[in-house]
């Protein structure tokens, strides 16, 4: 059997017991390891599961996949993800070559944050397509992911903006040269999400976005517990003016706040917002919200 198990979003402890069983009967466990990141190192994850895991990087994954399924018809074996399994393209490529094979299958779900961004105060059905945003470069500046958050700003839907990162990557001069040199990893901040999206508002100029009157929800290292997780609300001018201090260590990603914005959404947000009056006071002039005013 070949099984592909979600493990949450924080640490060692948030594998399902489902899951965990199957990694113990497991006579490999490959842990994949660039389209997120947990909160914890790997050796805590093998102590507590009780297995020596391999890293699996993006080119085994995608292109050494035989390697990862060799003999899984006879025997477990495993491939741990962070957050859900459907939650990359990815994971369901690997899905389907297993079944090309005649090589059984089995999912174990488990929270991600495509569910968990609900600690923000948003209610989930209110959400729209979830889109990622991708770091900019000099001659890069990719913009489809704009269309998707206007389809979903003219519904009124809030929009999942989730941040990149960038885990065991190649510059372009080493990837040219097939030099397997990598370069640190990095994870995108708010402020240069915000910074991102407001230039190509300015590039289109449709009004989806505004720096003063768009709000958004900022969300850090979400089902981390007290003193991990962060969640900053407020314009979009007013997160791109926090200091990195203000949002934590990543995983970052951003909540476009959508106009069918509920008072009950309001009022529990609120609770994380930069300035109360500022959050309320565009939720009603410029989503037309119905307040009370306790």
């Amino acid at each position: 059997m070949f099984y592909i198990i979600g493990l949450g979003l924080c640490d060692e402890k948030d594998i399902t017991v489902r899951g965990l069983e199957a990694v113990k009967s497991s006579s490999r466990v490959y842990l994949e390891a660039y389209t997120s990141i947990l909160m914890v190192q790997k050796e805590r994850l093998e102590a507590f599961y009780g297995k020596e895991l391999i890293l699996a990087d993006r080119d085994m994954v995608e292109t050494e996949s035989d390697e990862i399924l060799r003999d899984a018809d006879k025997e477990d074996i495993s491939l741990l993800v962070v957050g859900d399994p459907f939650g990359a393209t990815t994971h369901t490529d690997i899905i389907l070559r297993a079944r090309a094979l005649g090589v059984p299958t089995r999912v174990v779900h488990n929270a991600s944050i495509m569910n968990a961004v609900g600690a923000c105060g948003l209610q989930l059905y209110n959400f729209g397509q979830t889109v990622s945003l991708v770091f900019f470069t000099e001659t890069w500046k990719p913009d489809s992911f704009y269309d998707r958050i206007k389809d979903n700003a003219d519904l009124g839907l809030h929009t999942l903006v989730l941040l990149d990162i960038k885990v065991k990557e190649q510059s372009e001069e080493n990837l040219a040269r097939g030099r397997k040199i990598y370069e640190p990893p990095r994870y995108m901040s708010i402020p240069q999400a915000v910074s991102q999206l407001l230039e190509i508002e300015e590039k289109r100029q449709t009004g989806t976005l505004a720096a003063d009157t768009t709000l958004a929800i900022a969300v850090s290292r979400v089902g981390g517990g007290e003193g991990n997780e962060r969640i900053v609300a407020g314009t979009l001018a007013e997160l791109a003016a926090q200091t990195a201090e203000t949002f934590g260590q990543p995983l970052h990603s951003l909540v476009i706040v959508g106009k069918r914005l509920h008072h009950l959404e309001v009022a529990y947000a609120e609770t994380f917002a930069v300035s109360r009056d500022s959050w309320r006071g565009v939720a009603q002039s410029a989503y037309g919200c119905a307040l009370d005013e306790s």
